[in-house]
């Protein structure tokens, strides 16, 4: 069948993509690891340090998750392989009508698993030292006044969507509200495997161009908004917090969040006075649970700090928010005149903003990964 040539030629090739792939994987050797951790969670003591018993049960997943997806890719080739001679004896045979149905499915199927296949060899990037771990992010107003605050609270929704969209938990931590309109900063993790790998070279600066909706005479706006991305570390271990390199105030809650906000001072602030990093939490319900979120989030931030030691100075790892600016831009999303998002690092482009909104953003994280 003539329209099946496409899909004959080009089964192949990919096929053989997916074995290189398998093959840099060493496929025998992750389930040899796998089967070697599943023999320490029968041990009679595998419980007794939970913790451990918990990291053990992650490195086994994201083995198994690996070894999966390759099968499932493997098999969904030797099925359409199936389905193509199948198609070719139902036409041989003068079933046209059926083999011309069939000859269409086989195309539609061709093409998701070309995608499928896209989407495994970019997973299979994330190798990096903390690539599988989840993510904290940091979305900070930067020029641009009202429209910036309503910026970031855009930004926050938009990588809110993402995540959702990829089956990933957010929890929002900390937010502080504007007096107008949107807000000048918010604190969030979003939760599950790959999730840092996946985001961390969305780290920057985001600048919308649109009519402003806060401008009375309807002129067009320039807005900024940074974000920051950094893995969630599960090991107290990989910094050392004095105690007395602390400083730990408490405060009112404000903005929404329901009836116990504002009810008492559970908010917490924790400044680490040798780096002067500061961060917030009042999004919890009690105090104490701030306070534990709050370290957890100091803790990443010591963490993503000492891994990037070779920079000159801690302003050039967080960024100065203050520059937040013209010609410091990762990504450009245009409203007006014309819709059109853009990667200034890729020349990655998408015309349909409302979907990249909606947290349609893979195509520039695909194409930055693919950088590496």
């Amino acid at each position: 069948m003539l329209k099946l040539d496409p899909v004959k030629q080009d089964l192949p090739v990919k096929r053989e993509a997916l074995i290189e792939v398998g093959e840099s994987l060493d496929i025998p050797k992750l389930k040899e690891e796998s089967q070697a951790l599943n023999k320490k969670t029968l041990a009679d003591d595998f419980w007794n340090d939970s913790e451990a018993a918990q990291k053990v049960l992650r490195e086994k997943k994201a083995l198994d998750d690996k070894i999966k997806a390759y099968e499932e890719l493997s098999g969904n080739f030797d099925d359409l392989e199936e389905l193509i001679e199948l198609c070719e004896e139902m036409e041989s045979e003068g079933e046209t009508e059926e083999a011309e149905q069939e000859a269409d499915d086989i195309i539609k199927g061709f093409d998701k698993l070309v995608k499928d296949l896209e989407s495994f060899r970019i997973a299979m990037l994330l190798n990096g030292k903390y690539d599988s771990k989840n993510a904290l992010l940091s979305v900070h107003a930067g020029a641009g006044g009202v429209d910036a605050m309503d910026w970031t609270e855009m930004l926050l929704r938009m990588y809110t969507r993402w995540a959702e969209n990829h089956g990933y938990k957010v929890e929002v931590v900390d937010v502080q509200d504007d007096t107008e309109a949107g807000i000048k900063s918010a604190t969030f993790f979003i939760e599950g495997t790959n999730a840092y790998g996946y985001l961390k070279h969305e780290k920057g600066v985001h600048r919308l161009v649109r009519i402003s909706p806060f401008n009375a005479a309807g002129k067009r706006q320039t807005s900024f908004a940074a974000l920051e991305v950094m893995p969630e570390m599960d090991d107290e271990n990989e910094v050392e917090i004095k105690p007395e390199d602390l400083r730990i105030d408490t405060y009112r809650s404000s903005g929404a969040g329901g009836q116990h906000v504002n009810k008492t001072d559970s908010a917490i602030r924790i400044t680490h006075l040798p780096t002067n990093i500061v961060v917030t939490c009042q999004n919890e319900r009690s105090q104490h649970q701030n306070k534990d979120m709050a370290m957890k989030i100091l803790i990443s931030r010591l963490a993503d700090l000492k891994e990037q030691q070779h920079k000159e100075t801690l302003k050039e790892i967080k960024g100065d928010f203050s520059q937040i600016t013209w010609g410091s831009q990762i990504r450009s999303y245009v409203f007006q005149p014309y819709t059109m998002v853009k990667d200034h690092r890729t020349g990655a482009e998408a015309g349909n903003v409302q979907a990249v909104m909606d947290g349609d953003i893979d195509v520039f994280i695909n194409e930055e990964l693919k950088q590496l």
